[in-house]
Parts: C-alpha cells; structure tokens; sequence
C-alpha cells in the first residue's frame, strides 16, 4: 500500500499557506477601506482641469487622478493644490488662485454625489461619512498673496487652509530651498523677513496651516520659531536618504515633531532615490534636440521634462524609483520623530515619475499593504494614512 501521509502533510501545508495569505491580503484591505486617508497634494487642478480636462471623466492614460480612481484607492480626503508658478507676477497670480478655486467649486458642484467641500473638521468627517471625497484646498506658493495680507485673508475665506510659504521661486518676504541651496536669494538675508513672520502669525491667527515643503533652511527656522501652531510639510521627504534640496534633514524632521506638526511624504522619484536625477540627465540628453525645442517653445523646465516623459515612455518607465523607497523615507521619518509625525503627501499630477506600482491614486492600496509588511500595527497605519494630518488639521482650526 502506498503511504498517502506525506502527501497529505504537504497538501495540507499548501492549503494553510494560501489561506493566510488570503487573510493577509483581505486584513490590508479591510484596513486601508475603513481607514481615513488623505492625501495633503495632488496638482490635477492646475496640470489637468486648467487644461480642459473633466475629472469626473475616466482620465487613465493622462493623469494620475480621477474621481472613480480617487474612490477605488480609497481616498477620503484630498487637498488640491492651488498653484502657478513664477512666471505669474502680482498682477496675475493671485487673480489665477481665485480662477483654480472656482474650478474646484465647480467640479464639486456638478458631483455633488461624489464629493463635498470641506473647511473644518466637522465638514471633513461628515464627507467621509457620506462616502464622499472630501476637497480642501491648499495654497502652494507665497508668491499668489501678491505681498498683500488682505489677499491672505481672502483665500482663507474662500477656503485654502494651508498655504506654502514658498514655492521654487523666492518671494519679498520668504527665500525658497531651490535658491537658499543655489545661493541665489535675491532678498537682502536668507529666511523670513518682518514681514514674512507677520504671515505666519496672520495663518496662525486665521486657522491656515503654516506649509513648509519648498522653503529654505533659514526659511524653515523662522518659521518653526514664530509659528503657535503645529506646522505641516505638505509634500516632502527625507535628505538623508535622497540629497537634494527640497528634502528635510534630520533636525528639521525633529523640529517637526517637536512642533506636533507633520510631514506628508512626497512619491516623486527625485525626491525618493539618490540616482534618479544623474538618470534623468542621461535621458534629457538622449533627447536633447526635443527638449531645446520644447524650452525654445517658452516651456518651464519641469513641463520640459513632462512633455519628454509623455513622448518616450518606455524610458521614463526605467527612471522611476522602486516602489520600497517609499517606505523607507515614511519609515525613516516615523523612526526619527515618531510615527505621530509623518503622513502622505504624493503629489500626484504635479510630478512626472511616481514610483514603480504607484501609477495614480488607485493604487494606494499597496501603502497600506507596504507599512502592515514592515511591520506597523493597525493604529499606525490609521495615523500614517490621514490620523496625523487631521490632528494637525484640528489644532490650527477655529472651529
């Protein structure tokens, strides 16, 4: 008679290790959905909606964002970046945040059923127990009050409840990372001057959260020194694990958490993985003739970059960072100044190279999945994927 034991065991095994596997995969999934996520910066207003394009419509293929995809990655709160850039003077930039802003009013108008305008706490967590994405609106860059605390005042009424003390460009009042690390300041000293400090007291007193991604070092201290508020780091990651200018360094990540503040972490491979901008000079230089016509056309450097991407896809594939990287900056942080302290920022439709597997915002699940695999608990999680930023939400709320 043959002994049929052995194979049984090993059946049996087989069975046991694709059972747990499957609790596995169904325990991240049940997380991820019952948790609230938020997402401090996605730039789909003013890469794709200024562009004619319909949010409401399936936009796979032309952007990383969309309202079914938002849903299907289980995004529960989305702040949506006001931004121009530095090509937008005081005459035109501020007029241009009012013009994003009624778009988002818009769009959330004609999808009333899916979405709903959040200013406060309250309106944030009735949104999610609707099921429906709650919008806030973030201001990125000071240069769109157009030096004029008026014109603070009056996007705070018209909703942004955070704004970026500097975009790439430097204003009067606040110098940027890219030209504090540049050495191209073209205020009289680095950081914050009397005027600058004087916004950051207005947010504080307004109930607008102080966002320090894109600004200098200098830009930071002074900032971290007059604020009364926890601070937010809307879209940045960790220098010491990618070196590059609009990264935090060690003591501004402790300087975070001992704010109470957060840092939203940034999925844009230059900011994820030290080689990937030596790569992209490669690439660039491949396409060298395209990209001086694109540049000779009156395109920005970061649209240059964009177009290239969109023309050559099959490399711009290869330059994209492993998708771990990721989670090592979140983990980096979260070990560093806690894991209260450290949240998702992507910066979805305002970067050209996600990560591998992160291909738009449905894909958020795999966060989820990633951080239980490292070895998170369930709490931890909850606060990574939107518990901190809303407790930073509500310490600088008025209501």
């Amino acid at each position: 008679m043959i002994n049929l034991l052995p194979r049984r065991l090993a059946l049996c095994c087989v069975v046991l290790l694709f059972s747990e596997s499957a609790l596995n995969a169904q325990a991240y999934k049940k997380l991820h959905e019952k948790a609230v996520l938020v997402d401090t910066h996605n730039d789909v207003l003013s890469s794709a909606t200024m562009r004619g394009l319909d949010i409401s419509q399936d936009l796979r293929g032309k952007t990383h964002s969309d309202l079914a995809r938002f849903k299907e990655g289980g995004v529960d709160v989305q702040v949506f970046s006001i931004f121009c850039d530095e090509r937008f003077g005081k005459d035109t930039a501020f007029k241009f945040a009012n013009i994003e802003i009624d778009s988002l009013y818009a769009i959330t108008a004609r999808n009333a059923d899916k979405m709903a305008m959040a200013f406060t706490p309250k309106q944030l967590d009735w949104a999610v127990k609707q099921h429906k994405l709650a919008a806030m609106i973030g201001v990125e860059g000071g240069h769109m009050i157009a030096g004029d605390i008026a014109n603070l005042d009056s996007l705070y009424k018209r909703g942004a409840r955070y704004m970026t003390l500097t975009w790439n460009n430097s204003t009067e009042w606040a110098s940027s990372a890219k030209d504090e690390s540049g050495d191209s300041v073209r205020n009289p000293h680095k950081g914050l001057n009397d005027f600058g400090k004087q916004v950051v007291r207005r947010m504080n007193q307004l109930g607008m959260m102080v966002d320090l991604s894109h600004v200098g070092e200098q830009t930071f201290w002074d900032a971290i020194h007059t604020t009364t508020k926890p601070v937010l780091v809307s879209h940045s990651c960790a220098y010491a694990l990618c070196p590059v200018f609009r990264n935090l360094k060690d003591e501004q990540i402790k300087a975070v958490g001992a704010n109470g503040g957060v840092i939203q972490v940034n999925f844009y491979s230059g900011f994820l993985d030290s080689t990937y901008f030596r790569r992209q000079k490669e690439f660039i230089a491949r396409h060298q003739q395209d990209a001086d016509a694109l540049k000779q056309s009156g395109k920005a450097e970061y649209e240059v970059q964009e177009e290239l991407y969109r023309k050559y896809p099959a490399e711009a594939e290869q330059l994209r960072a492993p998708f771990n990287l990721l989670i090592d900056h979140i983990d980096y942080i979260a070990k560093l100044a806690g894991v209260e302290h450290v949240g998702l920022g992507s910066d979805f439709d305002g970067i050209e190279a996600p990560p591998q597997q992160l291909n738009g915002v449905e894909d958020y699940p795999l966060v989820t999945k990633a951080l239980l695999e490292r070895g998170y608990t369930k709490n931890d999680v909850r606060k990574i994927l939107g518990g901190n930023f809303i407790r930073v939400f509500k310490a600088n709320s008025k209501k």
